[in-house]
């Protein structure tokens, strides 16, 4: 029996073809279809570098590598996010720090950043802020801007799941606001590459280090060489950096993915727009989505008030996944994880904490038809009005 997953990715007969021509070709890897990719990119998001990664994990890594994260320093991010936006300061030996989620718009609250950073010693302010846009909902970049000159710390945006999105009309990855972008190409995500990752930035320091950290700590430009030796084979390792490539047969499919982002994401956005229509009457709140901004819609995460349903959170979400409507949890707070309560114990965020013990993640992805809209509506709205 087939379940409507939360998302999954749109695979055309073009991908297939990109992709099969590379794997025909004489680079699987090391070739040039990568940097096509990178340049792609920055096109879209008007930034003037990119550098692509395996992972979005692995650009959040070598994003607080390239701005010195040490061990002896701080990150801090929220709480509601995949654990790679905490673990990037792991990696680094830095210690981590969460920030509460505004309850609408289930972004970062700025007003409790602000706040944050009045209370908190000088010697224990964040080196970086890592700032993830839920959803694909970019946040309050020009608040946190300033906030980022005022405490002078840098700042990343884990823009995982915001590839297309726009705040007025500067596209995230810009890096208008910020130090660094980073985005994933997981198969969820706006585009996929099956795996893979990408930081922009408009920084060139920034950028050299980065590519060095990716590629073992090596460059084969002589303008950068310590021996000043300039034979074609030679090399220089001069940090040490990670094999954290992204493959030409990844960067092949993201190329042939790129030509549909604006049909994805408006896809995915008709899709929520059913969702908001179909459940107006029901005790159900949608993220707070901005006029000004532009969102992916990447998930679509539904809060239900459990005051007002008579069933268990638990019981709902066993009893639609059993109806085949294939509902997720994005996410169970990071300072949850056993292997953060090994650190130390953290405080529990009011918001983060009522946020996760009622929402959901109900399906949205390119390709989900009426039809089946219609039938996770029905299975939705049966189960809440049998329960209200």
């Amino acid at each position: 029996m087939n379940i409507f997953s939360y998302s999954k990715q749109t695979i055309s007969k073009k991908d297939i073809k990109s992709v099969t021509k590379i794997l025909k070709s004489n680079f699987l890897t090391q070739g040039k279809t990568v940097e096509i990719f990178e340049k792609k990119i920055c096109k879209l998001v008007k930034a003037k570098f990119g550098i692509a990664s395996s992972s979005a994990t692995s650009s959040l890594h070598i994003a607080c590598l390239a701005l010195d994260l040490k061990s002896n320093e701080n990150l801090w991010t929220v709480a509601n996010s995949f654990v790679a936006s905490a673990n990037c300061a792991r990696y680094c030996g830095a210690s981590v720090d969460f920030v509460d989620i505004n309850p609408k718009t289930f972004n970062i609250d700025t007003n409790a950043l602000e706040k944050k950073l009045k209370k908190t010693k000088k010697s224990k302010l964040p080196k970086i802020l890592v700032v993830v846009h839920f959803a694909g909902e970019p946040t309050e970049m020009k608040k946190i801007f300033e906030l980022k000159k005022k405490y002078k710390f840098k700042v990343i945006e884990d823009a995982s799941h915001a590839l297309g999105a726009k705040i007025n009309d500067s596209y995230i990855g810009s890096c208008k606001y910020s130090d660094l972008t980073v985005f994933s190409f997981h198969p969820v995500k706006p585009i996929t590459t099956a795996e893979g990752g990408i930081v922009t930035t408009n920084e060139k320091k920034l950028y050299i280090k980065l590519q060095m950290l990716r590629n073992h700590g090596i460059t084969r430009n002589h303008n950068l060489y310590k021996n000043k030796n300039k034979y074609y084979w030679y090399y220089e390792q001069q940090i040490l950096g990670f094999n954290y490539r992204m493959n030409d047969i990844e960067a092949a499919l993201g190329i042939s993915q790129l030509n549909n982002l604006k049909k994805f994401n408006a896809e995915r956005g008709r899709v929520v727009k059913f969702y908001k229509k179909s459940f107006k009457d029901l005790p159900i709140q949608f993220q707070l989505l901005s006029k000004k901004n532009l969102s992916t819609h990447h998930l679509c995460v539904v809060k239900f008030d459990f005051k007002k349903i008579k069933i268990s959170y638990n019981k709902l979400f066993e009893k639609l996944r059993k109806k085949r409507v294939g509902v997720n949890l994005h996410y169970l707070p990071i300072y949850n994880q056993p292997y953060y309560q090994s650190i130390k114990r953290y405080p529990k965020l009011k918001n983060t904490e009522a946020y996760y013990r009622s929402v959901m993640s109900i399906p949205v992805f390119p390709g989900l038809k009426n039809k089946s809209l219609r039938l996770v509506c029905k299975t939705i709205r049966k189960l809440i009005l049998a329960n209200l």
